[in-house]
């Protein structure tokens, strides 16, 4: 129940405006979500129903993660967090977006060589991966949280 009195006053904090961050909302988590509300599996199902050969770790999102968000795009409300795996945080991570409703799910799944020369910016060598047919405006969303990993560039 806490869970949901802090979701509804994110939502009530949040502005208007494309990919506008409303609030943390600190008591969840993206290696968490799976586990509070089976309507949060069954979309992360949906996303991952047509892929092959992911990894443990991302199908399970079990990983390290910091407090997600709510977040507007195009005036739908969604929850964002991201995820990176434990043992390979910086070459392995993961970006979610699940609707308020808990419907739909879309990801940004990318992957940085582990081998890369120092120096090197990560965005001219890393692999990104659409997941759950994310539109245009769901991907800047999900393009601008990894912008913000101050180790991108």
């Amino acid at each position: 129940m806490n869970v949901l009195k802090t979701l509804t006053a994110a939502l009530m904090i949040s502005g208007s405006g494309a990919a506008l961050a409303a609030d943390t909302v600190t008591d969840v988590r993206l290696n968490d979500v799976l586990k509070s509300d089976p309507q949060y599996q069954e979309a992360w199902n949906d996303v991952l129903e047509e892929q092959e050969r992911m990894p443990e770790w991302l199908i399970n999102l079990d990983g390290v993660a910091p407090p997600m968000e709510a977040m507007l795009e195009d005036d739908d409300k969604y929850l964002v967090g991201e995820l990176c795996q434990a043992s390979n945080c910086f070459n392995q991570r993961i970006y979610v977006a699940f609707s308020w409703d808990k419907e739909e799910a879309y990801a940004l799944y990318v992957q940085v060589p582990d081998a890369l020369p120092k120096g090197k910016a990560p965005s001219n060598y890393a692999t990104e991966k659409w997941l759950g047919e994310p539109d245009e405006g769901m991907q800047k969303l999900l393009h601008e949280q990894l912008k913000k990993d101050p180790n991108w560039y």
